[in-house]
C-alpha cells in the first residue's frame, strides 16, 4: 500500500467517527458534525499546501495555485455529508484522493499552467432537508427559490439551519463560480455496483449517469368474492400487474444498452385474503445512460400495460412524478482518464452510473469526467461498504495522472 493510500484509508476511517450515533455513520448537513468533517477536511487541505474557504452555502473549498497566480482551475471534488447509517467511502474518497493529488504535487514542489481546486461539498445525499445537491447548485448559483423555506424533520428551515451553523441565509449567491474559473470537474467515486468487480477491475471510467423517470401506475379491474367468482369472469388487477411486472423485466434485458426498471411498490386493494384484487399501485423506476432510448423503453412498457389491460378487461393508468435527464461524461474527459486508468490497470471500462451525484449540477456549468473506483460487492449506502487500499493507490495514481494531464495545459 502506498503512503497515499495509507493516508486516504486513515482519514477515511477518521471522518467516520465524526457521526450523529456512535453506532451508525450518519452526517447530514449544516449539523454540528458537517461543521466538524469541514474543519477536519480543511486541515487536510492547508497540510497539502492550499489555501482553504468555507463558502457561503457550507462547502469546504481549498485551491493549489498554478505557476501564475489567479490561473483557470481544474475543479476536483465530491461530498462529504451521508445518508443514515452510511459507508465511509461514498463522497468521501474522492474528496481525500483529490486531497492526494495536490499533496503529491506540493511535495514535489511542481506548480502546473491551470490551479487545482477541491470542494468537498456539503449535501449531495438529501438526508436532512430532502433536497439534492445543495452544494454543488450553491457552485452553480442554482438553487431554486423557496430551498431556504424547506424543513427538517424537527421544523427547523434551510435557513434557520444556516444560521444557526453561522451561515447568513441572505448570501447564498456567493457561492456561485464564474463559469471561467474552471475549465473542467472530475469526481472520483466508489462504483456502487458490481461491474467493476465482476471485470477484476480496480478502476473504471464513467460514460454518463443515468437519466431516471419515475412513475406511479394503476391497473383497476373488480374486485370479487375469491370463493364465488369463476376463473374466467375475473378482472383481477394482480394478476395484470404480475404479467406486466414480468414483462418489464424480460424486456429492459432484451433491450440492454446499460439500461434498468424495478418496481418497488406494490398495493392492492382491498388487500384481503379472500377478495380479488380490484386495483394494484405499482412504481416504476427506469433509468439509463441515454434520454432517447430510455425513452423509447418507458413508452414500449405503458404500450405493453395498456395492452395487458385491454385485453383482461380492466383500466390502466401512470402518472409520472419524477424525470432527471442523463448526464453525458465529456467525451475529452472521458479520453483523458481511459488513458490514465490503461496505464496503471492495462485496459480500461466504460459505464454508466446508476446514481446521481454532484457532478449532475455541475455539469450544467462545466464539462464533467468521473472515475469509478470498485466497491466490494457493489454494496454502498451501507456500512459494509468497502475499498481495497491496491484499488485506492491505483486511484490516485490514475487521478494524478489525469488531473496533470489536464492542468499542464491552459485552457
Amino acid at each position: 500500500m502506498s503512503p497515499a493510500a495509507e493516508r486516504v484509508m486513515a482519514r477515511a476511517d477518521a471522518l467516520a467517527t465524526i457521526s450523529e450515533t456512535p453506532d451508525a455513520l450518519t452526517r447530514v448537513y449544516l449539523s454540528a458534525q458537517h461543521l466538524q468533517s469541514n474543519q477536519l477536511v480543511g486541515q487536510w487541505m492547508r497540510q497539502a499546501g492550499m489555501s482553504v474557504w468555507q463558502d457561503s452555502v457550507g462547502n469546504i473549498c481549498g485551491r493549489y495555485e498554478g505557476a501564475q497566480e489567479g490561473a483557470q482551475a481544474v475543479l476536483l471534488g465530491s461530498h462529504l455529508d451521508t445518508v443514515c447509517n452510511a459507508g465511509r467511502y461514498d463522497g468521501m474518497l474522492g474528496v481525500l484522493t483529490a486531497i492526494e493529488v495536490v499533496e503529491i504535487l506540493h511535495q514535489q514542489g511542481l506548480r502546473l499552467a491551470q490551479a487545482i481546486e477541491i470542494v468537498g461539498f456539503c449535501d449531495e445525499e438529501g438526508t436532512r432537508f430532502g433536497i439534492t445537491l445543495l452544494g454543488s447548485r450553491g457552485l452553480t448559483g442554482t438553487w431554486p427559490q423557496g430551498w431556504l423555506e424547506k424543513s427538517d424533520a424537527s421544523g427547523i428551515s434551510v435557513a434557520q439551519a444556516m444560521t444557526q451553523a453561522g451561515l447568513d441565509p441572505a448570501r447564498v449567491s456567493q457561492a456561485a463560480r464564474n463559469q471561467e474559473d474552471f475549465s473542467a470537474y472530475l469526481e472520483l467515486h466508489i462504483e456502487q455496483g458490481p461491474c467493476l468487480e465482476q471485470e477484476d477491475l480496480a478502476l473504471g471510467v464513467v460514460e454518463a449517469i443515468n437519466g431516471a423517470r419515475r412513475l406511479t401506475c394503476r391497473f383497476t379491474g373488480e374486485a370479487g368474492h375469491a370463493g364465488t367468482v369463476p376463473m374466467h369472469h375475473r378482472r383481477d388487477a394482480l394478476v395484470a400487474a404480475a404479467e406486466w411486472m414480468v414483462l418489464i423485466e424480460n424486456t429492459t434485458r432484451q433491450q440492454g444498452g446499460n439500461r434498468v426498471a424495478t418496481v418497488g411498490e406494490l398495493h392492492c386493494l382491498p388487500g384481503a385474503v379472500n377478495v380479488i384484487p380490484g386495483e394494484v399501485m405499482l412504481s416504476l423506476d427506469i433509468r439509463g445512460p441515454l434520454d432517447a432510448p430510455l425513452e423509447r423503453l418507458l413508452n414500449e412498457l405503458l404500450a405493453n400495460a395498456r395492452g395487458i389491460a385491454a385485453r383482461r378487461g380492466l383500466d390502466f393508468s401512470a402518472e409520472e412524478f419524477y424525470r432527471i435527464d442523463a448526464t453525458p461524461c465529456d467525451l475529452h474527459l472521458q479520453t483523458v482518464l481511459e488513458e490514465a486508468v490503461e496505464s496503471v490497470q492495462g485496459r480500461s471500462l466504460s459505464l454508466p452510473s446508476g446514481a446521481g451525484h454532484d457532478a449532475i449540477a455541475l455539469a450544467e456549468r462545466w464539462p464533467v469526467g468521473m472515475l469509478f473506483v470498485r466497491c466490494k460487492g457493489g454494496v454502498s449506502h451501507h456500512p459494509a461498504e468497502s475499498v481495497m487500499a491496491e484499488d485506492v493507490s491505483l486511484a490516485i495514481d490514475a487521478f494524478i495522472s489525469a488531473v496533470t494531464s489536464l492542468a499542464l495545459k491552459r485552457a
